[in-house]
């Protein structure tokens, strides 16, 4: 080891230690880093990257069916945030206010956005007058402020995050309706095609349901502590907050009425979930679509070859540059395992190793990040050796993802099986339910689990619920959440 090197590492062990392995993966390999706020974390580089590509993905797909991006102001009077009195008693406990500038008390308290249907809303008012005015589909990416929890953790729990607040207005409820798949399948298709991630698409029980839905739905994750977690989401308002608000419109007819509501969100949370989910004892493996860096060149010097060496390496480099994000390892003073070692931490997919037999064969070794596999390509076909390294990658980590999470789905029929598989196994226990929201409370107070939705698509449940014995309504998720 040179004077130069400092080893930078992970000591938990991902299945030994789960948090510290999590926390230490996402600093350490500089991806995040903490800041002087508590519950607020530095976006750093490569994560603030993948993020950007999210929201490129996910506009992309909004764009074709006539969602439009716009921006609302991050203050909210006090006033508006009271309009809808279910909404507030859900967000109240984590709203931050400014009370003063300067020396100088203001009149009205501000609260610092915890979402934005009240500021939002109170323009549609205004804006929307006649069934020519509908669908209004806006979408804004912005950063929030939720204050109200013990435990900050990177991405998982946070006290600002940032994500996508679609707010969408119709004339009537089937065409809101309709667009619950829509847009769950927006979410859906980018989760597996940029993250590599697969979830279970579902609705919330009422308890669980968003402040001042009608109805709510998820996409929920399971981390490898067998805990679920909530993706993207989508809400059915109804007309609660086009009544609170006076949306209202003249229709074709010519008579008044209240226009129905649609909210949804993805979040920079589903970082932390494809970090936990990918990551492993070396450190992050960053899906390919989502990389910063997605290929780097490593040379392999001897003492009397540097200059053969860079010049072959450029070349390298120059027939990737066009199609890759490609970057050259050439700091003095560290040794090739040092740099291997740090570009695994970071979760780079492909690494370039070119020494002198590399050269001599007129070829180059690369070594995929998720499996370790060495591929020797000639340097007249590695354009494509790469392109159908990052591919396979990508479906590698799905298919990986996929077979974890189908591991820890388990059914239970009877409340002393639920409690057995929930105490050897984790993760989600498929269960039936008969509805009550008292039987899901008394679940969750006996075991410390809640639903974490109830699937669309539903098996025949039939039976008895897994709690009372009643006839069941559902097969729901019950499952530890974060």
């Amino acid at each position: 080891m040179s004077e130069n090197e400092q080893v930078t590492y992970i000591e938990a062990k991902k299945s030994e230690n789960f948090s510290e392995w999590y926390q230490q993966a996402l600093v350490r390999s500089g991806f995040i880093d903490y800041s002087d706020v508590s519950g607020m974390i530095v976006f750093l580089p490569p994560a603030y990257f993948a993020w950007q590509e999210i929201m490129r993905a996910v506009d992309s797909e909004f764009r074709k069916v006539g969602i439009e991006d716009t921006y609302f102001p991050m203050l909210i009077p006090e006033r508006l945030l009271e309009k809808e009195k279910e909404h507030l008693k859900g967000f109240i406990p984590e709203v931050a206010w400014v009370t003063e500038t300067g020396n100088t008390k203001l009149e009205e308290k501000l609260a610092i956005r915890p979402t934005s249907e009240t500021i939002m809303y109170k323009s549609y008012s205004k804006w929307i007058r006649s069934w020519r005015d509908l669908p209004l589909k806006y979408n804004q990416w912005n950063n929030v402020l939720r204050w109200e929890f013990k435990h900050p953790t990177p991405f998982i729990r946070t006290r600002e995050f940032l994500w996508n607040e679609g707010h969408s207005v119709f004339a009537t409820e089937e065409e809101a309706s309709t667009e619950r798949d829509v847009i769950l399948n927006i979410y859906n298709s980018v989760l597996k095609d940029y993250l590599a991630l697969p979830g279970i698409v579902g609705m919330k029980s009422d308890n669980e349901k968003f402040a001042g839905a009608v109805a709510s739905y998820s996409i929920e994750h399971v981390m490898p502590d067998g805990w679920a977690i909530q993706g993207p989401d989508f809400h059915n308002d109804g007309q609660n907050f086009s009544k609170a608000f006076e949306i209202k419109f003249l229709d074709k007819d010519n008579n008044t009425k209240y226009a129905y509501q649609n909210t949804f969100a993805i979040t920079t949370r589903e970082l932390g979930v494809m970090a936990a989910t990918h990551g492993d004892d070396k450190g992050l493996v960053i899906p390919p679509k989502l990389a910063y860096i997605q290929v780097i060149i490593v040379p392999i010097y001897k003492k009397d070859n540097h200059d053969k060496v860079n010049a072959y390496v450029k070349k390298v480099y120059d027939s990737l540059k066009s199609k890759f994000r490609v970057k050259i390892d050439d700091r003095e003073g560290y040794s090739p395992g040092f740099k291997f070692n740090e570009w695994e931490l970071k979760g780079v997919p492909i690494r370039i190793e070119i020494g002198e037999r590399d050269i001599a064969a007129d070829s180059a070794t690369c070594v995929r990040r998720d499996t370790g596999e060495k591929m020797s390509s000639k340097i007249d076909s590695i354009e494509m050796t790469i392109s159908e390294g990052l591919e396979n990658m990508h479906i590698n980590m799905y298919q990986k993802a996929l077979k974890f999470l189908e591991s820890k789905i388990h059914k239970a029929s009877t409340y002393e099986e639920f409690k057995k598989l929930l105490k050897e196994n984790g993760g989600i226990i498929a269960a039936p339910w008969c509805g009550s929201g008292e039987c899901e409370l008394k679940i969750k107070e006996e075991n410390g689990t809640k639903i974490t939705n109830i699937p669309l698509q539903q098996e025949e449940h039939g039976g008895e619920c897994v709690y009372c014995g009643k006839k069941s309504e559902y097969t729901a998720n019950f499952a530890k959440s974060y």
